[in-house]
């Protein structure tokens, strides 16, 4: 299939046809082509819908500016919307789309927008939906969600993958343009270690798309010998099909498009790749962008920058149009008219403001006719550009047939990335653009991008910085490079907008802001650049503004009578381009986000038939059902009566254990914990309480001291990280002058409880006679490292369950052989393994506070901890914690519930009432935190936090349950049901 569109020349290589289609439309292009210049050689004008009033749309720009051409791409699973069709490398099967229309691209019935554009203008949503209130959920929020967006997401898992990776380098260089590349090459000989990033898939910039020559080269094949060049040296990294998005606090964000070019990445090959590059000095080469000029219908496809139309014609071989007018304001956009007349476009005219032109700018025109101090009003035309209406010198209206209008009104140095770290552009009258000022540090701008426009600028700029870059990098000594290279006619009389057109004047194109929207900006008082882009929504679209920001902001400068550099401009904030949230996410998505965890006994808990539950990352045993029983609840209180009255083990290896070394641990721990751990003596271990500094609990645990300057703390599984990332900003941002050092160690060690009467017998039968655990050797609250045979373990004398327990350490590596070990010593004592559930029904029977009471809004004292504060010592949240809401009687503290009808169910997050009040928010007085069938008891039994609760033992509370239809009473009781004076835990 032939391309009518298709001319001579061009970097394309058209021994490589590539098949695709737009709008099911089947079409050819050839490697080398982008999708936009694919669809502008096939002669495809329509492209797109407006976002507001679905006016039709063409092709605007040829690079990341663009704000017409979105399209969605792929299908399935794949489909990406809004992508830009000017950034898209066409391959082979490309399937596009159009947006935003309905039914179809050429007939969309939501056209009829523009006939209530008067009424849907700037701020009307701040001034509509307002009344009736009742319409809101059923009429205008659907109706608003239904119009809102472009494109549509395909709603299903993604599935490609994403990568991260960091660099380090000497010169990161932006922009692979003539200034980029030169600055690569300076510093690349001079041996500095260099990164070039460029978002194009080759590198030239702009020298790929103007006739120009260096050193007697044309432009494109100096660009291509410099690449070859940089390819060579091994100090040199080229990132290509990369763009910077965002510059940050001594690190530069990055995305790579691996395999965006692909219709499916390879195996093993990521879609992107975000890069997280440290450098010591930057090099902004990122160019400048061509500023359009606001006219009547200046949105009209085959309306396009100058620029752009010489991209399509120089690089990609692709005519826009076949009878073209040139609108400049500068000498720049004169050489599109040179270069379409080259290609073999008639240019029918060239309209330009100014009343005088060098008489070299002037030649450029050719054959067409020129009209000096002349302004186009009006591009005229539907789906396509038919005519260009402009007033001339002499003030009369003149209409010329064309279906290409080119347009330049200058050009605005890319200086975006120069202001993510807080700095600004400042208006410059000599370039008629906005310069960054108060870049980020080591951070040099280029070229273009620094307001130095010709290609023998750029090439200077970048040989001198990139030198510069690499001798303060320490690679002095090599020579600057002098290219050859003209310095092309650049001046400009800028024109931000024509006065006395008929059609609509739009400023932002992607937004449909027009300059009647910021005219009604003015008017209403907001006048501030950054109210403007808010109430307008100018700038604030996928190209965030580049083509249309300066032009706003010229015009309110005018209408409100200050000039550009008083009226200032907006700041630029990352990501500068599009990011996708897979790339964010990298390989950490699905189970990769937060992967399973397995402890060492695992597989052994699964061949004693062990049902497991998740508790944070990690599986735990949750239960060990055996032959016979027919519900968990059979199981767990087999487990708890085995523990109560012989001995059981458990994995408890998942709780938080971070060591601890140092002089000044003692110390360190009392400001951390409510009570004291400086007089924690060697071989004991203490309970400690952690608060937030608001106040309020943020976990608890036991910690032992093993050695003077050696302890290890335990913490909850939930709170394990959460304490660590506490402890580390204690030490490091409070404290830094302490002596400690401290290392999370919860996986390098299994742990086991043994827990039962029977657990000190079963101990020394494991130790032999060797080692003394009697009552008097290895008390209550003792700890110690012994040894296993050849494996050194640590034994803590601590109970969770209420009955004499121990917990055993081994290095992970031996805790399946350890809790065998277990099995077989216990053999004759009736060991059992025991899970979860019945861990936290021995802990309910306990009194023990856990998750479900150390919920973010606890305080010691709502616990029955209040004693446990020291008034000696200072600790963070002790003040705070002193609150008069976090010290009155009457907040809800822990207490033990009991139902009256023992055959009642307690059950978690059932609220307490007063007997005989009607349930309402005001009358309640607390809740069920924790509740379990208590096989020592024979009954349900519960911890709740109660208003005033251990004033109130003894007396009954109403239990309501609405969601679960449950309304009784129930006893209020001490917290500790079983062994209340401790005789079991102690021996």
């Amino acid at each position: 299939m032939s391309a009518p569109s298709r001319i001579q020349g061009g970097l394309i290589d058209r021994s490589q046809p590539l098949r695709f289609s737009f709008d099911g439309k089947p079409m050819t292009g050839f490697a080398g082509d982008t999708l936009a210049s694919a669809l502008v050689a096939n002669g495809t004008r329509l492209v797109g819908r407006s976002f507001k009033y679905h006016r039709p749309r063409g092709i605007f720009s040829a690079g990341p500016e663009e704000s017409n051409a979105l399209v969605e791409l792929r299908s399935g699973a794949r489909r990406e919307p809004n992508t830009k069709a000017t950034t898209v490398e066409l391959y082979d099967g490309l399937e596009a789309h159009s947006q935003n229309r309905w039914p179809s691209l050429a007939f969309d019935w939501r056209a009829v927008h523009q006939f209530a554009s008067p009424l849907i203008v700037a701020g009307f949503y701040y001034k509509t939906f307002m009344w009736p209130a009742s319409f809101w959920e059923k009429l205008y929020e659907p109706l608003i969600r239904r119009s809102a967006g472009l494109g549509r997401l395909s709603g299903e898992p993604d599935p490609d993958t994403y990568e991260k990776a960091t660099a380090f380098c000497d010169l990161l260089i932006v922009g692979g343009g003539p200034a980029g590349l030169a600055a690569a090459l300076a510093a690349g000989r001079a041996g500095a270690r260099v990164i070039l990033v460029e978002e194009d898939f080759r590198l030239g910039g702009r020298l790929l798309s103007e006739i120009c020559e260096i050193d007697g080269l044309p432009g494109a094949s100096w660009a291509q010998m410099a690449e070859a060049e940089l390819a060579s040296l091994r100090n040199v990294r080229i990132l290509r099909r990369s763009s910077v998005f965002g510059i940050y606090d001594d690190e530069v964000g990055v995305i790579e498009r691996v395999a965006d070019h692909l219709p499916v990445p390879p195996a093993f090959t990521p879609r992107q790749r975000l890069w997280k590059i440290v450098a010591r000095e930057s090099l902004l080469a990122t160019g400048a962008i061509e500023r359009p000029i606001v006219f009547g219908g200046n949105d009209r496809p085959g309306v396009m920058l100058a620029s752009a139309v010489r991209s399509y014609v120089n690089r990609f071989a692709a005519a826009p149009g076949q009878r073209a007018v040139v609108f400049t304001t500068s000498d720049d956009g004169w050489r599109s008219a040179a270069d379409l007349a080259r290609a073999g476009v008639e240019v029918a005219a060239v309209v330009d403001p100014r009343r005088e032109v060098a008489a070299s700018v002037r030649a450029l025109a050719g054959n067409a006719s020129v009209h000096l101090g002349a302004s186009v009003t009006d591009a005229i035309g539907g789906q396509a550009l038919r005519a260009v209406e402009f007033v001339g010198a002499d003030g009369k209206r003149r209409k010329l047939a064309a279906d290409l209008l080119a347009v330049s009104g200058g050009w605005n140095p890319n200086i975006a990335l120069a202001t993510h770290l807080g700095g600004k552009g400042e208006w410059n009258p000599e370039t008629s653009a906005f310069l960054a000022t108060g870049a980020p540090k080591a951070m040099t701008i280029a070229g273009a991008a620094a307001g130095r426009f010709t290609l023998a600028q750029a090439l200077e700029d970048g040989a001198r910085w990139g030198l510069e870059a690499a001798s303060r990098c320490g690679h002095a000594g090599a020579a600057q490079p002098n290219y050859r290279a003209r310095d092309e006619a650049f001046a400009v009389t800028p024109l931000w907008q024509v006065a006395g057109v008929r059609g609509k004047a739009f400023v932002d194109l992607q937004n449909d802001v027009t300059a009647d929207d910021i005219e009604i900006s003015a008017r209403e008082g907001f006048r501030s650049v950054e109210h403007l882009k808010r109430y307008t929504t100018l700038g604030m679209a996928t190209d965030q503004g580049k083509t249309s920001n300066v032009n706003g902001l010229a015009i309110m400068a005018a209408l409100t009578e200050r000039g550009i550099a008083a009226a200032g401009t907006t700041r630029a904030r990352p990501p500068q381009v599009p990011v996708a949230i897979g790339a964010f996410g990298g390989l950490s998505t699905g189970k990769h986000f937060k992967p399973t965890r397995l402890t060492a006994t695992h597989d052994w808990s699964a061949r004693q038939g062990a049902s497991f539950v998740e508790t944070g990352q990690w599986l735990r045993a949750q239960w060990f059902a055996t032959p016979g029983e027919t519900e968990w609840l059979q199981s767990v209180s087999r487990e708890v009566s085995a523990v109560r009255s012989r001995v059981g083990i458990c994995d408890v290896s998942t709780l938080g254990k971070i060591a601890l070394c140092g002089a000044d641990v003692g110390a360190f721990l009392d400001r951390v914990y409510i009570n004291t751990f400086s007089t924690l003596a060697v071989g004991k271990v203490r309970y400690g309480l952690m608060l937030r500094e608001d106040g309020f609990v943020m976990d608890d645990g036991t910690t032992a001291r093993l050695a003077e300057d050696h302890y290890v703390m335990s913490t909850t599984t939930a709170n394990a990280v959460k304490v660590m990332q506490h402890l580390e900003f204690c030490h490091q941002v409070l404290w830094p002058e302490l002596d400690v050092q401290m290392v999370s160690v919860t996986e390098q060690w299994a742990q086991v409880a043994v827990a039962g009467p029977q657990a000190r017998a079963l101990l020394q039968k494991l130790f032999g006679p060797g080692v003394d655990l009697s009552d008097t050797a290895f008390p209550y609250m003792a700890c110690g490292e012994f040894r296993l045979g050849e494996v050194r373990v640590r034994l803590f004398r601590i109970s969770f369950s209420g009955e004499r327990a121990y917990e055993i350490a081994v290095p992970a590596g031996y805790g399946d052989a350890l809790m065998r070990a277990l099995m077989a010593a216990g053999e004759g004592l009736g060991v059992v393994p025991y899970g979860t559930e019945a861990l936290g029904v021995m802990r309910i029977e306990k009194g023990h506070a856990a998750g479900n009471e150390l919920n973010g809004q606890t305080v010691a004292r709502d616990l029955g901890m209040g004693r446990m504060m020291s008034t000696k010592k200072d600790f963070i949240g002790r003040v705070m914690a002193g609150r008069p809401a976090l010290i009155d009687p009457a907040r809800p503290t822990l207490v033990g519930l009991r139902p009256v009808d023992r055959n009642d169910r307690l059950r978690n997050g059932a609220h307490l009432f007063a007997p005989g009040v009607t349930p309402a928010p005001e009358t309640d007085q607390g809740f069920v935190t924790s509740s379990a069938f208590s096989p020592s008891l024979g009954h349900w039994i519960a911890l709740a936090l109660l208003s005033r609760g251990p004033e109130r033992i003894g007396e009954r509370i109403r239990v309501f349950d609405p969601i679960r239809s449950h309304d009784f009473e129930a006893e209020i009781v001490s917290p500790v049901f079983v062994d209340p004076e401790g005789v079991r835990l102690r021996g």
